[in-house]
Order: structure tokens, then C-alpha cells, then sequence
């Protein structure tokens, strides 16, 4: 890949890994929830496994899904399904010392597994692919672009929730905080929705 074309790559993966999103959101609540530590395995899940869904995608999958229109559709509504889950379960999540709590933060795999169902995900992954991948040689060097450029992008977002751990010790203004970040979850969906 020539040198330009890279420097475009990571301005295009920076751009694109730091706003908001299902992932960021998911991250934001995780280190309010649960601490920058405990959430390390799920922002490892996201940059990782979004790296390889990329690779995947790149060696012919993503012309399978663009070229069945009923297996977009299903994918559509799958995750739907699944972000309403993730937003209920974020939503109704307390912090771990609470009495009863069942609350965990994502682990790795799950997390790996979460971009294949999150919409922004995808259009970051077909994007990114029809620009700067050249062939399978192409798409591994975008997926590790990607990767690499993704886990400082998305830890920011954990960083900040773990920052507002103190202002959030109160748990009305936990629960607020959930909330909000489950329903921020639900409101990045509509794109995927009326698109």
C-alpha cells in the first residue's frame, strides 16, 4: 500500500473508530459500570475482532451479504433485536457491589462476536474495503490498520466512563447514566432502520 494511501487509512480508521457509536457507548457505560480495568477485555474484543471481521469480509464475505439482499435484511433485524437487548441489559445494570448484582462487563469474545450484528461496524468494514483494500492482500492490511488504530480510539471512551465513576457513586445518577447511554445505544440504530 503505497504511503499516502495509508496515511488516508488511518485518518479514515481513527475518524471512524473514535465517534459515537454502539461499540463507544457500550464502552462509555462499561467503564462508569465496571472500571477501565475489568473493561480492558471487552475493548480488546472490540479492536480485535473488528480487525479480523474486516480480514473475513475482505476475502469475499462482504459480496455474499451485499449480494443477497434477503440475507442483509435478516442481518438488519438481527441486530436490532440484539441492540435492544444490549440496551435493556446496560440500562437495567448495577454497580458490582451492589447487593445481587449479576452485572459483568462484555468479555472478549462476546465482544469480538458484537461486531457482526453492530450496523456501524459493518459500514465502517464495507467502507474502509471498497477504498484502500486491493485484493486479500489489501484487506488484511486494513483489518490490521484498523485494529491497531481502533483500541486507543475506543479505550478513550472507556477512560471516560471510568472518569465519571465518582460523579456516578450515586445510584439515581447511575441508573440516569444507564439509561442514557442505553438509549444512546437505541438512537444508533435508526440510521440502520430508515436507511
Amino acid at each position: 500500500m503505497q504511503p499516502d494511501i495509508l496515511i488516508a487509512l488511518i485518518g479514515f480508521a481513527f475518524i471512524t473508530s473514535v465517534t459515537p457509536g454502539p461499540n463507544n457507548m457500550m464502552l462509555m457505560a462499561s467503564g462508569a459500570n465496571f472500571g477501565l480495568r475489568r473493561t480492558v477485555p471487552h475493548m480488546l474484543g472490540v479492536s480485535l475482532g473488528f480487525g479480523a471481521m474486516v480480514m473475513v469480509l475482505g476475502l469475499g464475505f462482504d459480496r455474499l451479504i451485499t449480494g443477497t439482499p434477503a440475507l442483509a435484511e435478516a442481518l438488519k433485524w438481527i441486530s436490532l433485536a440484539y441492540m435492544l437487548w444490549l440496551a435493556w441489559k446496560i440500562a437495567s445494570s448495577s454497580r458490582p457491589s451492589e447487593e445481587k448484582s449479576t452485572a459483568r462487563p462484555m468479555t472478549f469474545l462476546q465482544a469480538a462476536a458484537f461486531q457482526w450484528v453492530n450496523p456501524k461496524a459493518w459500514a465502517m468494514a464495507l467502507g474502509a474495503l471498497s477504498a484502500y483494500a486491493a485484493g486479500v492482500g489489501g484487506a488484511l492490511v486494513v483489518g490490521l490498520v484498523f485494529a491497531l488504530v481502533n483500541l486507543p480510539s475506543v479505550s478513550l471512551w472507556a477512560a471516560m466512563g471510568q472518569g465519571l465513576r465518582r460523579l456516578l457513586a450515586a445510584p439515581g445518577r447511575l441508573r440516569a447514566f444507564n439509561w442514557t447511554m442505553a438509549a444512546g445505544l437505541v438512537l444508533s440504530m435508526l440510521p440502520v432502520l430508515f436507511h
